[in-house]
């Protein structure tokens, strides 16, 4: 526990914060239905930031009043409008961004591709940097084998039985000492790498590059497992990007683009001017969940959000719906790539023909594809029925929006064919007339005809347009901007918009923002924040400086929201009720604290711009009173405002000398008691 050490005080007020606060939110989101009392002018700008974007940054509030509140939101609605090159400056050193999945295949390669490298089926890049990269790779994959058919051996024990004869014996002595000299040999090349390291230090960035790409895969690989943590933050300063990336790649290459993701994310989250389509972003990628845990999908994930998500998050939702019915990483996520048709030709295992509109009736006498597969010992690929169904019950319609087990049945079918075009090379979207299911289906009543790869996109129409998909949308954007609980007629009013504007959903938002519900004071601060929500909009409230985003990530791991690591397809929670209890909450405070006292490498909270305006008050109540107005907009409650005030004038809380007789106020530990507060909590 932060500060835990010598200071009981504190994990005691936490605790009893966490106790309160846990309470507090567990009620909040069991509030009855809104009254629709409107706010005022100062209230509406708190509640617009709150709810449109990460959370208000010092001056944000006082900046959206003078432009209008009104006016700001329609700014939002329109981000091309809205400079953001100073976020761009900040992603520039992160080359996937800028690369397609093929690219990022080539540059940072998967275990499949070294051993096609291995196998000779492919060459070694011409590009020195690359290469030494997939030589590394290389290494680690020949000493994996050599383990593997070391610990395959099973050496009989030599201290068995008198049946072990001699050789058996001085054999299994042998493979012994080879163990003892294995370890020692690891243990002088950990030694050497200390020493190589120390030795690299004093070299400028680029000479040190030098040096590490011109050292043997072993070598390499042994240095870049030693530089964890600070130190190797300490070896890559002044290196370019592409240097860090290669140092990085030497030891995983994987692990550069799932960094860099991450990292991508958060800093979007913290310091883009155009904040609705990052927060209408992380809503659709949630909607449209991707896991990034299976096999290559890790590769496809920075185009499926670049290109897929955040080119259509304020466009028309069926222009969504189909980007990510063809993306490759929804495309492997839900296994449709694999799906083949009972009625196709490779099922019917009927030879190829060139020409279009060919069908298995012409050859009723061929053997279905599982027949011969079976004979062979083969598991069967056939219809694979996930993407029909998520596609119905998670992205469109709903689980109560009138489908049937049939429907699904026949939609599976209607997608078949839809595959990736060699998925482990980073292809794209591919339609195989051969694993397509002939004949017509029946989708909700509706028949749709034979016709290849055009079925999907009539089928997709179809669910796009459907009243259940307009309600089931409408409402978990009504979750997302409103509460838990939305009103009915907030729902059915923007849902009326959702179905006349043809899914447009910046048409759709706007109607959800000129509501009287959206607007309700009762819901003011209503919404409990998710992990993500918290710690962003925490960096965002205390102006923090992010050089690093991978500790925050870390900080949400903690919390129970990966970034990219929601497996099922359902995507996280947007209730209170799931991230709601004591535990979680004293994660929060600790954090908070953690964060205020420049305790997370990587990330600088600052506290001089919250009292800036002001002429410096020294008194800890004044102090208190500003970043309360500062950090909470002057909307805290009694018992959290006395609760603080209590513990400022005990020094083990507020970590001032008992000798001091000016006892200033530790402003890092005031702010992070109100950032982890219950008021921080909501938005």
């Amino acid at each position: 526990m932060i500060f835990a050490v010598r200071r009981i005080a504190l994990p005691l007020l936490l605790t009893s914060l966490a106790l309160t606060a846990s309470v507090r939110l567990a009620a909040g989101y069991k509030k009855p239905a809104p009254t629709l009392t409107q706010m005022d002018e100062h209230k509406r700008a708190v509640h617009a930031l709150n709810r449109l974007t990460f959370g208000p940054r010092p001056g944000d509030v006082q900046k959206v009043m003078d432009i209008g509140v009104d006016k700001w939101i329609e700014l939002q609605l329109n981000p091309k409008k809205i400079d953001d090159g100073a976020l761009e400056s900040r992603l520039a050193p992160f080359r996937t961004f800028r690369m397609d999945t093929r690219e990022i295949v080539e540059n940072f390669p998967p275990p499949q591709l070294i051993k096609q490298v291995m196998n000779g089926r492919q060459s070694l890049p011409s590009d020195p940097t690359r290469r030494a990269v997939y030589q590394a790779q290389i290494e680690r994959q020949e000493q994996k084998q050599e383990r593997k058919q070391e610990s395959g051996k099973n050496p009989p024990d030599a201290t068995a039985s008198n049946a072990v004869d001699a050789p058996a014996v001085d054999a299994a002595n042998k493979q012994a000492r080879l163990g003892d000299e294995e370890r020692a040999q690891r243990r002088e090349a950990r030694m050497f790498a200390d020493l190589t390291v120390e030795e690299l230090l004093n070299l400028p960035p680029d000479q040190r590059v030098k040096r590490v790409l011109k050292m043997a895969p072993e070598e390499q690989r042994i240095l870049a497992a030693s530089l964890k943590g600070g130190r190797g933050n300490d070896f890559m300063e002044g290196m370019s990007p592409q240097q860090k990336e290669t140092l990085m790649a030497l030891n995983n290459p994987q692990q550069v683009i799932v960094s860099e993701l991450v990292q991508g994310k958060l800093l979007r989250a913290i310091y883009s001017e155009r904040q609705l389509d990052e927060v209408m972003t992380d809503f659709w990628f949630n909607h449209f969940n991707i896991f990034i845990g299976k096999g290559p999908d890790h590769y496809m994930i920075t185009s499926y959000e670049r290109d897929v998500i955040r080119q259509h998050a304020l466009g028309k939702f069926e222009d969504l719906l189909l980007a990510t019915a063809k993306s490759p990483a929804m495309l492997f996520y839900l296994d449709n790539w694999l799906s083949i048709g009972p009625n196709s030709d490779i099922a019917t295992g009927a030879p190829k023909n060139p020409h279009r509109g060919y069908r298995r009736h012409r050859f009723p006498n061929y053997p279905r594809r599982a027949s011969v597969q079976k004979a062979k010992g083969k598991r069967s690929s056939g219809l694979n029925e996930n993407y029909g169904r998520e596609l119905m019950e998670l992205h469109t319609l709903g689980v109560n929006g009138g489908y049937s087990q049939k429907d699904v049945t026949e939609v599976a079918r209607v997608f078949t064919g839809w595959t990736i075009d060699q998925p482990q090379q980073g292809g794209g979207f591919k339609f195989e007339e051969r694993m397509h299911d002939h004949g017509d289906k029946i989708v909700l009543g509706h028949r749709i005809k034979d016709n290849g790869e055009k079925e999907g996109r009539e089928v997709l129409h179809l669910l796009a347009h459907h009243r259940a998909t307009a309600k089931f949308i409408c409402t978990k954007l009504a979750m997302r901007f409103v509460s838990d609980n939305p009103p009915q007629a907030l729902v059915d009013h923007i849902s009326q918009t959702f179905l006349k504007k043809n899914g447009d959903i910046r048409e759709v938002l706007r109607t959800l923002f000129r509501s009287p519900e959206f607007w309700s004071s009762d819901n003011y601060r209503a919404k409990v924040k998710t992990p993500l929500e918290f710690v962003v909009s925490a960096v965002r409230a205390t102006g923090g400086e992010v050089s690093d985003a991978t500790p925050l990530a870390n900080q949400l791991n903690n919390m129970g929201m990966p970034l990219y690591g929601m497996q099922p397809p359902t995507g996280y929670s947007m209730k209170a009720e799931t991230w709601v209890n004591s535990a979680a909450l004293l994660g929060r405070m600790n954090f908070a604290l953690a964060l205020s006292a420049g305790k997370l490498r990587g990330v600088q909270a600052d506290t001089q711009p919250i009292l800036s305006a002001n002429p410096a008050p020294t008194d800890p109540q004044q102090v208190l009173a500003v970043m309360e107005n500062s950090l909470l907009a002057g909307d805290i409650s009694k018992q959290t405002h006395d609760t603080i005030s209590k513990q400022m004038q005990v020094p083990q809380v507020t970590q001032r000398r008992l000798d001091d007789p000016a006892r200033p106020p530790n402003l890092s530990v005031i702010e992070g008691l109100l950032v982890g507060s219950p008021e921080f909590q909501r938005r």
